[in-house]
Formats: C-alpha cells, sequence, structure tokens
C-alpha cells in the first residue's frame, strides 16, 4: 500500500518528451552513417532531422547533425551509445549548450495564376524568400530559415497551389568563439 493506505496504486510519473540537436564528430569514412542511422534505429529512436557534410578535408572529419525527441534518460542513453561507436570523436548536445543557431533550407515549388501568382509573390517576399526560378505558370522559391518559419511558409504556400517541397533538415551551430 501506498504511504495513504489506500488500495489504489500511485499514478504513474510521466516524464516530458524533448526535442534535442546533437552535433557528432565522425570519421568521414564508408559505412559511418549506415552505423549511426543503424545505432537509432536497433533501439527504436527516432531521428526527426539528419543532415552530414565532410567539414575538415585535411583530417577526414565529417559533421551529422541529429534532432531526435526523447526523455532526459532517453537522450541521455543515445549520447552514451553514440559515443561508444569507434568512428565518433565527439557528441555534443546543442540543445543543452543552450543559445544554437538552427537554421533550415526549403525549396518550394508553386503552380499558379492570375491571383495566386501575385499572392505568391507577395508571400515569398513577406517570408524573405529567393525566386530560383519562374516561369509562366510555375515558381521555385528557396526560404533559409527556423523549421517553424519554414512549415509556416509551406502551409501558405499549400493554398496558393503548392506542387513539391524539398527541405534539407536542421544544421546547427552553438554561439560564441568556441569551436564544437
Amino acid at each position: 500500500m501506498n504511504a495513504m493506505n489506500t488500495h489504489y496504486p500511485d499514478p504513474v510519473k510521466v516524464e516530458p518528451v524533448n526535442r534535442h540537436t546533437l552535433a557528432v564528430i565522425v570519421d568521414n569514412e564508408p559505412g559511418v552513417l549506415a552505423r549511426i542511422s543503424g545505432m537509432f534505429s536497433g533501439r527504436g529512436y527516432n531521428i526527426e532531422s539528419l543532415t552530414v557534410s565532410e567539414t575538415e578535408a585535411e583530417r577526414h572529419l565529417s559533421r551529422i547533425t541529429i534532432v531526435t525527441s526523447g526523455t532526459d534518460a532517453v537522450i541521455q542513453q543515445i549520447k552514451a551509445q553514440l559515443d561508444r561507436l569507434v568512428p565518433v570523436h565527439r557528441v555534443v548536445d546543442l540543445t543543452l549548450q543552450g543559445n544554437a543557431i538552427e537554421r533550415e533550407i526549403c525549396l518550394v515549388k508553386v503552380a499558379g495564376k492570375g491571383e495566386h501568382r501575385s499572392e505568391a509573390l507577395r508571400l515569398a517576399a513577406a517570408f524573405g524568400a529567393k525566386t530560383l526560378d519562374a516561369t509562366l505558370t510555375s515558381f521555385v522559391f528557396e526560404l533559409t530559415g527556423t523549421t517553424e518559419e519554414i512549415d509556416r511558409f509551406v502551409r501558405l504556400m499549400t493554398v496558393i497551389g503548392l506542387v513539391e517541397t524539398c527541405r534539407t533538415g536542421i544544421s546547427a551551430m552553438g554561439r560564441g568563439a568556441e569551436p564544437l
């Protein structure tokens, strides 16, 4: 029985699920990305966003930015398991560091004529989107911003005549002079 001498069980404590952005420095070699994504899928974790690029060619290092969600315990477990992988040099939780800058690039194709066409151009200008291609029946816009800004832009363009989107995923970097 619990402290109040009742037959009802204590309420289950529900931990909050938070979104975390992890920066991972790895060797730039074949199979590294497969090992990291395999670690996530093998343990039932979800990757919400993933970007990878070589950042130091002379040292053959790449930077992987992973956005995932979980309880504090799950995030700690993810970081520990990433750290144990052989090609991983460093794992940094940019969310815990605070003040990280996150951006995403999106290409948006919009079709429309007449009023829809001019409305697409007005919205693109309001969001600071760059026009990459224009024909008599469509536009391709490029927008860089936070995930929330891009989501809003895509929702508005859906009403006008959204044809397709292509998103890069999140790139993130901590503020200040210190390197990762």
